[in-house]
C-alpha cells in the first residue's frame, strides 16, 4: 500500500503579450506566466475521480481573461488578481502559486523621438514576480533575472587558502562581472511594487559599480545589505551571482605586454556565490 502525501498541479509557460493603448501611444507587455494549485485534488490522483480538477486548459484561458482587465500595471497586482480568482472561484482550492516572468519592450527612438508604436526587446534582465496565495493571504516575492554587470576594474580576490591544487594567482585589479539573479520578499504591500523594485535594484548596482570587490562573496554581501536598507516593505533578499570569467590572454609570444587590456570571456565553467540576507 502506498499513501499521497502531497500534491499540486497547473499550466506553465502561458505566453502572452499585450498591447495597451492611450491614443496613439502604445505599450507592450510581454509575460510567461506558470500557475500551480493544491487543494482537493487526491480523488484524482487514487481513483481517477476528475471531478474537482480545473483543467490545465481552463488555467490557460484565466490567465488571458484576467489580463484583459487586471494587467494594466505592476506585474504583482496581476498576480494578486490570479490568486484571488482561483481561491475565490473554486472551493477546493486551498492554494495558488503563480509565477510571472516580463520581458521588457523598450521604444525604439526615431529621429531623436520615442517612437508611439515601434519597440526593441530587451534580451537581457527580466523582472518577475512569484505569488504564494492562500486562505490565509498572499506572499509576493519579487526579483529579477539574467542582469549582466561587468566592471572593468575595482576587484580583486588575494589572500585566500592555498594548497596543491592553487593554479589561481591572487590580483588587486580585474574584471568582475555576472549574470545577477535575485529575489526579494515582501512582508507588506508598498506604495508602489514598482518603485520599491526600482529602488532595490538601483542600490545595489550602487554598491556594486561603486565599491571595491575584495571578493564576489563581500559584494554580494554588501549588495544584499544595501537592498534590504533600500526597501523597509521587504523582509529577505537573496541573490545569486555566477561568475563571467574574462581571462587575460597571453601575449607574452608575440613580444607583447598585456596590461589588463586583452581578455578572453567566458562562463564555463564558472564559479556560483550565492546568499540570502533576512532583516533582523
Amino acid at each position: 500500500m502506498a499513501r499521497l502525501i502531497e500534491h499540486r498541479y497547473g499550466k506553465q509557460k502561458v505566453r502572452l503579450l499585450k498591447v495597451l493603448r492611450e491614443g496613439k501611444v502604445h505599450s507592450i507587455r510581454e509575460l510567461e506566466v506558470g500557475i500551480m494549485l493544491t487543494g482537493d485534488f487526491d480523488s484524482s490522483y487514487t481513483t481517477a475521480d476528475n471531478r474537482a480538477v480545473v483543467a490545465t486548459d481552463s488555467m490557460k484561458n484565466i490567465v488571458y481573461a484576467l489580463a484583459k482587465d487586471h494587467l494594466n500595471g505592476e506585474i504583482e497586482h496581476f498576480a494578486c488578481a490570479l490568486g484571488k480568482f482561483f481561491l475565490d472561484r473554486y472551493s477546493q482550492v486551498t492554494a495558488v502559486e503563480a509565477e510571472i516572468v516580463e520581458t521588457p519592450w523598450n521604444r525604439v527612438t526615431v529621429d531623436g523621438k520615442l517612437h508611439e508604436h515601434t519597440f526593441a526587446r530587451c534580451e537581457e534582465m527580466r523582472p518577475f514576480t512569484r505569488l504564494a496565495s492562500s486562505r490565509d493571504g498572499n506572499g509576493v516575492t519579487s526579483g529579477v533575472r539574467d542582469l549582466v554587470v561587468l566592471k572593468s576594474t575595482a576587484s580583486g580576490f588575494e589572500d585566500f587558502h592555498r594548497d596543491d591544487y592553487t593554479t589561481l594567482p591572487e590580483t588587486a585589479d580585474r574584471i568582475l562581472a555576472t549574470r545577477l539573479m535575485a529575489h526579494w520578499i515582501f512582508h507588506k504591500t508598498p506604495a508602489s511594487y514598482k518603485q520599491a523594485n526600482d529602488r532595490i535594484l538601483a542600490s545595489m548596482i550602487r554598491v556594486f559599480a561603486g565599491e571595491y570587490s575584495p571578493s564576489v562573496q563581500r559584494t554580494l554581501y554588501r549588495m544584499a545589505e544595501a537592498g534590504l536598507q533600500a526597501c523597509p516593505d521587504i523582509s529577505e533578499i537573496h541573490l545569486s551571482m555566477p561568475n563571467r570569467h574574462c581571462l587575460l590572454v597571453n601575449l607574452q609570444p608575440f613580444g607583447i605586454e598585456n596590461r589588463n587590456e586583452i581578455f578572453v570571456p567566458t562562463d564555463e565553467p564558472h564559479g556560483m556565490i550565492e546568499a540570502s540576507l533576512r532583516r533582523d
